[in-house]
């Protein structure tokens, strides 16, 4: 009889420890929550927004919050104190101010190249038909501010082909540019080829072979010290992936 009892209680405790485990993986509740800040240029804003989640689909519980903008803002928001887990930039030096800072974990990497193209209203009432064009006094044109990477960009066009622009607005960031011209208070506008391309039929998009003067890298890092640094070396990694350098492409940004 005793080993009955003994047999019937080993087999409760196997039944009961089954169920528990089933019981722990079914009420496990929803993943650990967790959030991702990503601050990156203005020009990354559609791109970085299609990308957005697939990532969080392959990661349940994170969610990815960005802070766009011109990246030299971004960068001394970053030097400041601002809460980044991954820094975007749209070129080089701007990037560099945040890496001298001491405020960088590992290498930058480019992961994307981008040209600037001029914009004008739909049909280019203006005629403007290359860069020599926008120094005519009689058009309204509008650039990005010279610390910003689209108008650091538009100088170094300008110190190359001799060409000297008189813009009516030097505006904070290349999303600021466009809004000029697509709002109708600008006849032309130098913004990045990728721009012109998202605001699709809302503006006509004029390349230029000068541009190839001025091409920006665009690179990624994580921080320094930065609160969800895992999840951040993945979206780094999953931004230079092939799958992140197709939405890129399709988006008209050049890839290394």
């Amino acid at each position: 009889m005793r080993t009955k009892v003994l047999a019937a209680a080993a087999a409760a405790l196997v039944v009961s420890a089954c169920g528990s485990g089933a019981g722990d993986g079914g009420s496990a509740g929803p993943p650990e929550e967790r959030t991702l800040t990503v601050y990156a240029a203005a020009s990354l804003t559609e791109v970085f927004t299609a990308l957005e989640p697939r990532f969080e689909q392959a990661r349940p519980g994170v969610d990815v919050v960005f802070n766009f903008g011109a990246s030299s803002d971004l960068a001394q928001q970053i030097v400041n104190g601002g809460p980044a887990d991954v820094f975007a930039s749209a070129n080089t030096p701007t990037m560099q101010t945040v890496a001298d800072a001491g405020l960088v974990d590992g290498e930058p990497a480019v992961f994307a190249t981008n040209v600037l193209e001029i914009v004008t209203p739909p049909g280019n009432p203006a005629g403007v038909t290359s860069f020599a064009d926008l120094a005519r006094p009689d058009l309204l044109v509008v650039v990005c501010a010279p610390q910003v990477p689209c108008g650091s960009a538009a100088d170094k066009i300008e110190q190359a082909t001799g060409v000297t622009l008189t813009p009516v607005s030097e505006e904070p960031d290349v999303k600021s540019t466009l809004a000029k011209v697509t709002s109708g208070n600008a006849d032309a506008g130098l913004v990045y080829a990728t721009d012109v391309r998202s605001a699709g039929d809302d503006v006509q998009g004029i390349e230029f072979p000068e541009a190839a003067q001025a091409v920006n890298d665009y690179p990624i890092a994580v921080i320094a010290d930065a609160p969800s640094a895992d999840l951040a070396r993945q979206f780094q990694e999953f931004v230079a992936s092939a799958e992140g350098r197709e939405v890129l492409a399709s988006a008209g940004f050049g890839t290394p």
